[in-house]
């Protein structure tokens, strides 16, 4: 799900491509979208990528391609036992439930932030002494931008609920409480980096206050077909 002006700037760029077969500038894209800098575009460009909605095409001076189109990207109905989930939810407080498994609360990025869940979509068995003390819960991995840690997509991610965290823990953080990602953390004076493991995706840096520390990661699952 995009977020509405990642939806705003994806069809601003559709509509001028085909109207004038390039792509608009960062100033344009900037005044159309009244943002006050072009950063905010960039961004906006790189969560468009990072998700497979647009893409670059490289040695071309203003070259974006559309991929695809909100409305094409979304399933006709979603999967049966998932649901569009807010991030908030991973502040709950429940338990490993020690018989019943470890709640699987949905999917996370591990590229840019897409939202989570709000419900439990299933459970994963872990033995105690993996996870150590403390409460628990797993996500599953989507996208790439992990790769150079060994997290990749499809896997489930073991998180320990916390608000605190040190530099170079690789983390859920909570941004703009709206959006979670999986990324590792970086402290970098007063401001705050969350850092890909692929080199294909920028670092992106916040001020303390538009980041919270939902867990860290304890360990990793994968599944093997």
């Amino acid at each position: 799900m995009l977020t509405a002006k990642q939806k705003e700037l994806l069809l601003y760029i559709h509509e001028r491509i085909k109207e004038t077969g390039v792509s608009p500038s960062f100033d344009e894209m900037k005044e159309a979208l009244d943002l006050a800098s072009k950063s905010g575009i960039h961004r906006l460009i790189t969560a468009l990528e990072e998700r497979g909605f647009l893409r670059r095409l490289p040695h071309r001076a203003r070259a974006l391609e559309v991929l695809k189109l909100p409305d094409s990207a979304a399933p006709a109905a979603p999967p049966k036992g998932r649901q569009s989930f807010r991030p908030a939810v991973v502040g709950d407080g429940r338990g490993n439930g020690a018989m019943g498994g470890i709640p699987i609360l949905g999917q996370i990025a591990a590229g840019v932030p897409i939202e989570a869940i709000q419900s439990e979509i299933g459970r994963v068995q872990a033995p105690e002494e993996l996870l150590g003390s403390g409460d628990h819960f797993a996500l599953e991995v989507k996208g790439d931008s992990m790769i150079q840690a060994g997290i990749l997509d499809g896997d489930v991610v073991l998180i320990k609920r916390t608000e605190t965290a040190d530099s170079g823990d690789i983390v859920v953080a909570l941004i703009d409480n709206e959006e979670a990602t999986l990324k590792r953390l970086r402290k970098r004076g007063n401001s705050v980096a969350l850092e890909a493991a692929n080199p294909a995706y920028e670092t992106r840096i916040f001020g303390p206050d538009r980041v919270r520390i939902q867990g860290k990661l304890v360990a990793m699952m994968r599944r093997y077909s």
